[in-house]
């Protein structure tokens, strides 16, 4: 495989299928692409010309037959082909169509600004595919902020949809644990309220996930983490799905690999865990057999 660094946007379940066509002998050589129904001009002899059309005789887009348009994300090709070719497109060529959002190649500043802005569609679409949640408490499960009494007590506020959330991971069968560098009674509360492991008080967040997931024979590949701030950077380094809320530090942001539209406090958490269960449900849909357009996809 091919994978250009400059396309931020690229998908496994797009590389797996692709990878399968060309394992199976189906096709040589497969590349990443959209479909396409643009007019292309060049300059021509007497001023421009059209390239993939007639000017006179121009169909409408409806009744014109796509092209395909190179993303330039990934490309798959047979190694022995490759080696005797010396170059990616020999033998039967196919296309994997993908996604046109998350087509975008960053060569220049404007184009990496418009891979940020829309980074937050792109990744609602990707499956959160994993065994476990784990999470930190402030900032996630509360809004960051909290209370003090005259008397030396902490309020915080927590969003009772998050706590329907948990109970539907529960209820599947899916472990949480929530991590906390704080020691307040609050933390345990919430969390025996929840029916979760908890872990509070903790210098050293790291070891502590690696205990818990070991004693659950959790891969930590197959664990999201979600957190908000600095010291759940660590964590997120160790997981295989590191996640973060919208309002997250800067470093956080950027080491995540989805980052939530949900803030911590308002509903985070269910984000979460219902994107955990949709690609847990995803994952037991019957494939239909493949008809009409799509079949130009498969």
């Amino acid at each position: 495989m091919f994978l250009q660094a400059t396309s931020p946007f690229i998908q496994a379940v797009d590389l797996d299928a692709a990878i399968a066509r060309v394992a199976a002998g189906t096709e040589s050589s497969v590349f990443s692409a959209i479909e396409s129904w643009g007019f292309l001009w060049r300059p021509g002899g007497d001023g421009m010309a059209g390239v993939n059309h007639d000017p006179a005789r121009r169909p409408r887009r409806q009744d014109r037959a796509p092209e395909y348009l190179e993303t330039g994300a990934f490309y798959v090709l047979d190694a022995a082909g490759f080696r005797a070719a010396r170059h990616r497109f020999f033998g039967r060529i196919g296309v994997a169509v993908v996604d046109e959002r998350g087509a975008i190649e960053v060569d220049t500043t404007e184009q990496l600004e418009l891979a940020s802005a829309i980074a937050g569609l792109v990744d609602r679409a990707v499956p959160l595919d994993v065994d476990a949640l784990v999470t930190d408490f402030d900032g996630v499960h509360t809004d960051d902020s909290v209370l003090v009494g005259q008397d030396g007590f902490e309020f915080v506020r927590v969003d009772r949809g998050d706590g329907m959330g948990v109970a539907l991971l529960r209820a599947a069968g899916i472990p949480m644990l929530i991590l906390s560098t704080e020691t307040n009674p609050v933390v345990g509360a919430r969390a025996a309220k929840l029916g979760v492991d908890v872990r509070q008080g903790l210098g050293d967040k790291v070891s502590a996930l690696r205990a818990w997931s070991a004693e659950r024979g959790l891969d930590l590949d197959r664990i999201a983490y979600l957190g908000n701030d600095v010291n759940d950077l660590a964590c997120l380094e160790l997981v295989g799905w590191p996640l973060a809320v919208p309002d997250a530090h800067p470093r956080v942001l950027a080491a995540a690999r989805i980052v939530l539209g949900r803030p911590g406090g308002e509903g985070a958490v269910r984000e979460a865990a219902e994107r955990i269960l949709a690609a847990r449900d995803r994952a037991h849909e019957p494939v239909p057999p493949t008809s009409g357009r799509r079949r130009r996809t498969a």
